[in-house]
């Protein structure tokens, strides 16, 4: 049920039946005005509503929408806006956890980027890594380390480690220090691009029926007269519009703003989040020639560092900062710039300088609260919470096992919430645009089987052919596709994240701007006060991307 009121409202103890079957799935684009009005003409009880649009709440989406279930998400700003388009990059099952001793969690991890890469192979590459070996007993040390890795990804590995000599290290990765290198040891594991990949899983989830809306933030909650949890008062910021929207499960997957969310449920509830901030800084492929990555396996915090290939560029990090103030946009710590310059500088024959620095981007670790003083230390596991009210949060957890959680999450919610039981299939459920491809040096590869009609797009006009920058890898096709077909709203979406031009080059990105505010104009309609807002608050936040 659904109301366009302002003021907040009781649930009755109505409820409507729920088909549990999934049904047919259609293919259709993601539209925000089709979610609005699917919202609007949607008068009975959702079945799950999300709260939270980053990787596991669009996991969870795509589970309960495939299960047959009602569902309906909501995010506060744009998918995947916070820590989920702001990793490292890539699909693990962590060497540092493996370290640690963690092995429930690799075990976990290794199956799930085994899954990833069979239904996103448009996105999830197999990615060399090198450990390069500058004391004599590094070789033996991880070698076998990485060998038990081999043997715990089983069936669904991406390739056996080996030892290299010194040669064969500098011939993969011909800008390593050759001073003391004694060789290095071989590995594979994913590679893969965040903020798409959590764009295909809002297009997923959206193709089995799910309400998926981004800009919509949840400002409080439905209660019924028993004190549960029935709904939540939501509001469209685009449109100002104030929405109470009813449901039988309320699942909160915000992540580093878990804690904000139970907060509305039970004011003065304790904390269960210790947020870490880490940084990378992005170098052009000069640093690094090839297709090998670098894992540095200790640094003086004792944390991994990697060095990894990304669309033509190298990303370097990261880092971790405990902090206490959870921010919407991250800010890097000039020490966190310069800890990650000179670790890498040490690694290599070029030592990189600030002015190297393409662009700089932080991300916060919704870390579970645990007795460590050291967030590093703390465990990337997730955990599972009902309060008194029934509102189920998921805390904890990293991008790879996003599948894993959402599988959890929503048996969790479903038995709560009495919804009738089907089983999880999204181990078998492959994500928008997945289509294999091997041609990782083509620009284009991770819109899948997208970027057929992208090209059409380019065959209708000359100029949607053109770049946007002469130093981005950006079309004006690609810009319309992201308003058209992507839900994108804003140029933060555009440049951010249906694009990596800010990650990839801040200063280009910035250039890039007006003419992309203009496109943005033309197809949202926009007036020249609200362009002009749209390229202020754009500066403002690329500023901080700047080294």
């Amino acid at each position: 049920m659904l109301h366009k009121e302002q003021t907040v409202a009781v649930c009755d103890a109505t409820t409507v039946a729920v088909t549990t079957t999934a049904g047919k799935h259609i293919n259709r684009k993601m539209n925000r005005n089709e979610m609005l009005q699917q919202l609007n003409t949607f008068h009975n009880e959702w079945d799950v509503l999300i709260i939270g649009g980053g990787a596991t709440g669009l996991g969870a989406a795509i589970d309960a929408a495939v299960r047959g279930y009602k569902t309906i998400l909501l995010e506060q700003n744009d998918f995947a806006k916070g820590t989920s388009s702001r990793s490292t990059k890539l699909v693990h099952g962590g060497v540092r956890y493996l370290q640690q001793g963690n092995i429930k969690l690799v075990m976990d991890a290794l199956k799930e980027r085994g899954y990833l890469k069979k239904n996103a192979p448009h996105l999830v590459k197999n990615q060399q890594f090198i450990v390069p070996n500058y004391k004599w007993w590094e070789g033996s040390f991880y070698g076998l380390g990485l060998k038990v890795y081999d043997w715990m990804s089983g069936t669904l590995g991406l390739g056996s480690s080996e030892w290299l000599s010194k040669e064969e290290v500098l011939e993969k990765s011909p800008t390593l220090d050759p001073r003391e290198l004694r060789g290095g040891v071989l590995y594979y594991d994913g590679q893969f691009d965040d903020a798409r990949l959590a764009i295909n899983m809002a297009q997923t989830a959206a193709t089995y029926h799910a309400c998926v809306l981004n800009y919509c933030k949840v400002t409080g909650f439905l209660k019924d007269v028993h004190k549960k949890i029935c709904g939540v008062v939501a509001t469209d910021t685009i449109t100002q519009t104030t929405y109470q929207i009813k449901a039988k499960a309320i699942i909160n997957a915000t992540g580093v703003f878990s804690d904000a969310v139970q907060e509305m449920d039970e004011p003065g509830k304790e904390k269960t989040i210790s947020p870490s901030q880490g940084i990378h800084i992005v170098l052009d492929k000069e640093f690094l020639p090839g297709n090998a990555a670098i894992m540095i396996p200790h640094t003086d915090d004792g944390r991994v560092l990697f060095a990894v290939p990304w669309h033509n560029k190298i990303i370097v990090g990261t880092t971790d900062t405990p902090v206490t103030a959870i921010e919407e946009e991250p800010k890097a710590l000039a020490a966190e710039v310069n800890f990650i310059i000179n670790h890498i500088g040490r690694y290599l024959t070029k030592d990189p300088v600030m002015s190297d620095v393409r662009s700089v981007f932080a991300g916060l670790r919704p870390l579970v609260k645990g007795s460590s003083k050291k967030t590093a230390e703390l465990s990337r596991d997730h955990v599972i919470t009902v309060s008194e009210s029934g509102l189920v949060s998921v805390l904890g957890g990293k991008w790879t096992t996003y599948r894993k959680m959402a599988e959890d999450v929503v048996n969790i919610a479903a038995i709560n919430s009495q919804l009738p039981q089907v089983e999880c299939s999204t181990k078998e459920i492959a994500i928008h645009g997945a289509k294999p491809t091997s041609a990782y040096d083509n620009d284009y590869y991770y819109y899948g089987t997208d970027w057929q009609y992208i090209v059409k797009l380019m065959e209708e006009a000359d100029r949607m052919k053109e770049p946007i920058h002469a130093n981005l890898p950006y079309t004006h096709a690609q810009i319309v596709w992201a308003v058209q077909q992507e839900m994108a709203m804003t140029i933060e979406d555009v440049l951010s994240r249906r694009t990596r031009a800010l990650l990839l080059d801040a200063r280009a990105a910035i250039e890039a701007a007006p003419l992309v505010a203009t496109i943005l104009a033309g197809l949202l309609e926009w007036s020249d006060v609200v362009k002009e807002k749209q390229l202020q608050d754009f500066y403002k936040l690329a500023s901080y991307y700047l080294p």
